[in-house]
C-alpha cells in the first residue's frame, strides 16, 4: 500500500513566470464553484469563501482566534440563558440602507427557522428567540444555558431584513447584498464569481478594487495559473503538491494547522455499511499512519476521533481502530459482505488521491468500492439529502469555525441533523447534555461518552487534523489562521 501511494503522481514544474496582476485586482482559483451566495445556506469552503467578503457578521475572530466585535460593539449575559449585545449604528449596506437592530434579529430567526431549512441549522437551534430591545440592541434568548453560543455566532452573517423580504430567498441567493467589503458583480455559474471594492465600507477602503474568484478544479492548471500570474492565491492543494512548488522562487506556501478533522463519512442506515460490523471493518482497513506519510508529507497529525487537538471536547485517550486487514476480511465475510459494491461519492474539492487510497484498501479486505465523482453543488446536496443519496462513504473536511465539539459531532451525527444519518439516543442525550451546561468538566465527561458510542458505531472515521495549505505569489502578504477565515481586507500587496 505505501508503495501504491508513494507511486502517485507528483507534478514537477519549472521556473515561474513575471507576476502578472494589475495591483488593483486579485486573482482567486478555488477547487470548485460557490454552492450559494446566501450565507445562510451552504457553509462549504468555496461558498464561504466567497460570501464572507460581501457580509459582515455579528461578531469575528481576530488572527489570534480571538472573539471580537463586529456589527455587534459590546454583549453581556443577564442571565444564563439570555444575552444582549450593543450594535454599532454607522454600518450600511451596499445600497445605502442602514443596517438595524431588525437585521440582526432577522438573520438570527431566519437561519432558526425550521422552514427555512438551512444545512446550518444544528449550530443554532439552541437560540429562541431574537428581539430588539433598544435602538442599537438586540436581546437573544437559548432555549437552556448553551455554552457554545459565541463561539457559533462568529459565522453568523447579517442580512438586509426588507432586501430578502422583496426579493425571496431564491432570487436573494443570485443577487446578494451584504454590509460588507465587496459587492458581488457577477456569478458565472461553474466559471467564476467577481466582486468590486466598497470604498465606502465602514472598516475602511478594501485593498483591491476587484476580487475575482475562478472555480479550476484541476490542480496542475491551479499550479500553473499561479505560477504564469494568471492567479495569486489558491488552495486545497495536496502536500505533494506543496512539496513540489517549494522551489518556485515566485510562490510562497501559507500553512496553518486548522481545526478541520479529516474523516470519513461512513453511511450507517443505508447500502451495506448499515451493518455495524462492516463499518468496524472499514476502521480497521483504513492504514492511517501510511495516508499521513505517502499523502500528506507531514502536513499532518493522526487522530483516533472525528475531532481534532484544536477544538473544546477533544478526548485523546479514546482508543482508534487498529490496522488489522485480517480482522476487517473476517468481520466482512461475517456479515456476508464479501464482495459487496459500495459507492464513494465526492467532488474535485476532495483529495482524489486519498479517495482512490481508500478504494484499494477497502477492496484489499474483499469490499468493492465505486468512485463517483460529480461537482461540488451536486455532492453537497447528495451527502445532505436522503441515506440512500449520501450512499456508502464520502470523504470530509469538517471546521465549524467555532472550534467546539459542539459544532463537529453534534451536526455530523446527532439524529434530526441533515448531515447525520445516524439515529443513536444514547449519543444524542450525551451531546445534547454538552451544549447545556457551563461546566466545562462535566461537558467534557459527556463527550468521552459520546465519543466511546461514535467508536463503537462507526458512523465516521477520524483520520487526521488538516493544515491549511495555501500557494500564493510571493508580493501577496497575508497571515492565514486555524478557522480558514479568507478574508480579503486582511491581504494586501508588498
Amino acid at each position: 500500500m505505501r508503495r501504491l501511494l508513494l507511486a502517485l503522481p507528483v507534478l514537477a514544474l519549472t521556473a515561474g513566470a513575471a507576476f502578472a496582476q494589475p495591483k488593483d485586482t486579485l486573482v482567486v482559483d478555488m477547487p470548485g464553484d460557490v454552492a450559494t451566495m446566501d450565507p445562510h445556506l451552504q457553509w462549504d469552503t468555496e461558498s464561504y469563501t466567497v460570501y464572507r467578503n460581501i457580509f459582515d457578521n455579528l461578531v469575528t475572530r481576530d488572527v489570534s482566534g480571538k472573539i471580537v466585535p463586529q456589527v455587534a460593539t459590546a454583549w453581556k449575559y443577564t442571565d444564563d440563558k439570555t444575552i444582549v449585545f450593543d450594535l454599532r449604528s454607522d454600518i450600511t449596506f451596499q445600497d445605502g440602507s442602514k443596517l438595524t437592530p431588525e437585521d440582526v434579529a432577522f438573520s438570527i430567526r431566519r437561519i432558526i427557522n425550521p422552514d427555512f431549512k438551512s444545512p446550518q441549522l444544528s449550530q443554532f437551534d439552541q437560540i429562541a428567540t431574537a428581539e430588539v430591545t433598544g435602538p442599537a440592541q438586540v436581546t437573544l434568548k437559548t432555549k437552556t444555558t448553551y455554552p457554545a453560543l459565541m463561539a457559533q455566532l462568529v459565522k453568523l452573517s447579517i442580512v438586509p431584513k426588507a432586501y430578502v423580504e422583496k426579493l425571496g430567498d431564491q432570487k436573494f441567493n443570485q443577487e446578494p447584498m451584504g454590509s460588507g467589503p465587496y459587492r458581488l458583480r457577477t456569478w458565472q455559474r461553474g466559471v467564476q464569481s467577481t466582486l468590486d471594492a466598497v470604498d465606502t465600507y465602514w472598516r475602511g477602503k478594501p485593498p483591491f478594487k476587484t476580487v475575482t474568484f475562478r472555480a479550476v478544479p484541476d490542480i496542475p492548471t491551479r499550479l500553473a495559473d499561479l505560477r504564469t500570474g494568471r492567479a495569486d492565491i489558491t488552495y486545497g492543494l495536496s502536500p505533494d503538491d506543496a512539496e513540489a512548488m517549494k522551489t518556485e522562487k515566485a510562490l510562497q506556501l501559507l500553512t496553518v494547522p486548522t481545526e478541520r478533522i479529516a474523516y470519513l463519512f461512513v453511511n450507517p442506515t443505508a447500502t451495506p455499511t448499515k451493518d455495524k460490523r462492516v463499518r468496524q471493518a472499514i476502521a480497521m482497513a483504513i492504514d492511517r499512519d501510511s495516508i499521513i506519510s505517502a499523502l500528506q508529507q507531514g502536513y499532518a497529525k493522526p487522530v483516533n476521533i472525528v475531532l481534532t487537538p484544536a477544538n473544546f471536547g477533544y478526548i485523546a485517550d479514546i482508543p482508534g481502530w487498529p490496522h488489522d486487514p485480517a480482522k476487517a476480511r473476517a468481520l466482512i465475510k461475517a456479515a456476508g459482505a464479501e464482495g459487496a459494491a459500495i459507492k464513494l461519492i465526492t467532488s474535485p474539492a476532495y483529495d482524489r488521491r486519498l479517495n482512490e487510497a481508500v478504494q484499494q484498501m477497502l477492496g484489499d479486505v474483499g469490499l468493492k468500492v465505486e468512485i463517483s465523482m460529480t461537482d461540488q453543488p451536486t455532492f453537497l446536496k447528495r451527502r445532505q439529502g436522503t441515506p440512500e443519496e449520501a450512499e456508502a462513504l464520502s470523504q470530509g473536511r469538517w471546521s465549524c469555525a467555532c472550534q467546539d465539539a459542539d459544532g463537529v459531532i453534534f451536526p455530523l451525527f446527532r439524529s434530526g441533523s441533515i448531515w447525520s444519518k445516524m439515529s443513536n439516543p444514547a449519543f444524542d442525550a450525551e451531546v445534547d447534555a454538552a451544549r447545556v451546561t457551563l461546566d466545562e468538566n462535566l461537558r467534557l465527561a459527556h463527550y468521552r461518552k459520546a465519543f466511546e458510542i461514535l467508536r463503537e458505531e462507526v458512523p465516521g472515521v477520524g483520520l487526521f487534523q488538516g493544515v491549511a495549505i495555501y500557494l500564493a505569489r510571493k508580493e501577496l502578504k497575508w497571515t492565514p489562521t486555524a478557522n480558514e477565515a479568507f478574508f480579503v481586507t486582511e491581504m494586501k500587496w508588498q
